[in-house]
């Protein structure tokens, strides 16, 4: 009966994961379909997807705290009701902007289930199989992102645009069941010691991340007055937060644990790795076809590899993770990272698709293993009360890697190909793009390796006898 239980958790955290990812992903492929259908700019439709982004990332630690002091199977429910009827709300919407505004409803409940889910799942399997439950969210999440383009190309084709929203509205009546029947019963004392929840300093860091959010990405092509403003706003708000927190009875977020360096150094290695994702996304489409010639359906197949690889290998990283322990596991995971890095910098354009394709998916691999390793590595530092907040510290490092490296490393790449326009450049100058932005990369994945190195050596100090 135990087995059958851990097994039913992991499928209702997991299915809650997928419906996660997969309300990213498949958003993207609607686009063209939702301006011809609203008669919108590409600029007006863009709105679907960053309000969506735009909750989940202001809101996953939030929501994880909140968790931590309400119940999390509790809340988790809440969140996958939200995210149901507001996809239900999108498919109905009459116009764009009512769709944008269910769209940022739905990401209320993504962030629900993101924050979520790994605190859950820390709980609810023994912890010498941490490893492999985080493997199997990995792979989740990864084939959340690698079905939606092709899901959502197909319920195009066959439905219309109201197809990707009413996709999630069986499955989040189906994740419900299951949460519902095998997530156990949360125990919260009620006492008059329990503590209060950290409105204050929660509206400066909902306020602070929708600045650096819309700074990254609005505007990415140019750094101008608008993008200077928001980037101050969240400094300033960053600066502020950290006061409200040090005041505050109960915070939001308690600054100490970020004293644990294995703890804060799993954060920072996160945003870092997630950023080198990122460069991926948005290097390759102009590679494969500006400098290798690649028609648009070629395109899409060798950009859904990354993707594939990584749901393939999501649960055989998680149990190589419980085999080696989490810090070898990442680390191994961060080399074979920086191995297809560096092959991507020195590949030469005439080896062709499979010179891109080949390290690429080296690459894709080792992001699967770090991930499960570090996931497994950062929740077991922590006491249960905090997991949840700690669960979407780990979220918000992810996407704000990801944010950061829309930005970022576009802007890397637009460098290197030395073009006012990408469109317009030479096949060579691409190419000398694409080698830049991986070394780059190859170099943010170094600084991981020895901030985690750093970290270990510095816990085995603090831990040390006088």
């Amino acid at each position: 009966m135990k087995s059958l239980s851990i097994r039913g958790t992991l499928a209702s955290l997991s299915l809650s994961m997928l419906l996660a990812s997969l309300g990213t992903s498949i958003a993207n492929v609607g686009l063209p379909a939702l301006a011809e259908a609203f008669t919108a700019s590409f600029q007006a439709v863009q709105w679907v997807v960053l309000a969506y982004l735009l909750s989940i990332t202001a809101l996953i630690v939030s929501v994880g705290r909140l968790g931590d002091l309400m119940g999390r199977r509790r809340l988790l429910l809440i969140g996958i009701v939200v995210f149901t009827v507001a996809s239900l709300l999108c498919a109905l919407a009459p116009g764009l902007w009512l769709l944008i505004a269910a769209r940022a409803l739905q990401g209320v409940g993504a962030a629900t289930m993101m924050a979520l889910t790994l605190a859950l799942v820390s709980g609810a399997v023994p912890k010498e199989k941490t490893g492999s439950a985080m493997g199997v969210l990995g792979t989740m999440s990864a084939l959340g992102t690698c079905l939606g383009p092709t899901l959502g190309g197909v319920l195009i084709a066959q439905v219309g645009w109201q197809g990707i929203f009413l996709l999630s509205v069986p499955l989040g009546v189906l994740a419900f069941g299951l949460a519902w029947r095998f997530l156990p019963v949360d125990h919260h004392e009620i006492t008059s010691t329990r503590p209060d929840f950290d409105a204050l300093g929660t509206l400066v860091l909902i306020l602070t991340l929708l600045a650096y959010t819309l700074a990254m990405t609005l505007g990415r092509d140019s750094f101008g007055p608008l993008k200077t403003a928001l980037l101050l706003v969240a400094v300033i708000g960053l600066v502020l937060f950290v006061f409200v927190e040090q005041t505050a009875a109960s915070p939001l977020l308690n600054l100490t644990m970020l004293g644990n360096p294995l703890l804060s150094a799993g954060f920072a290695m996160s945003t870092l790795v997630t950023t080198v994702v990122m460069a991926t996304l948005v290097v390759g489409p102009f590679y494969l076809s500006g400098a290798l010639g690649l028609k648009a359906a070629s395109v899409g197949l060798v950009m859904s590899a990354g993707p594939l690889v990584a749901a393939l290998a999501g649960m055989p990283a998680g149990r190589l993770v419980d085999r080696l322990g989490a810090q070898r596991s990442g680390a191994l995971g961060l080399i074979t990272m920086l191995t297809g890095a560096c092959i991507l910098a020195l590949m030469p354009m005439s080896v062709g698709v499979l010179g891109y394709l080949a390290p690429l998916m080296v690459l894709t691999a080792g992001y699967a293993l770090f991930q499960a390793a570090n996931n497994t590595a950062v929740m077991l530092q922590i006491e249960a009360q905090q997991r949840g907040v700690v669960s979407g510290l780990l979220g918000l490092s992810r996407n704000l890697g990801l944010i950061t490296g829309a930005s970022v490393m576009g802007a890397v790449f637009a460098f290197g190909t030395a073009s006012e326009d990408i469109l317009q450049a030479q096949p060579e100058a691409i190419a000398q793009g694409m080698r830049l932005t991986f070394a780059v990369a190859a170099g943010l994945i170094l600084l991981a390796l020895m901030l985690g190195a750093v970290s270990k050596i510095v816990s085995r100090r603090l831990i040390a006898p006088c």
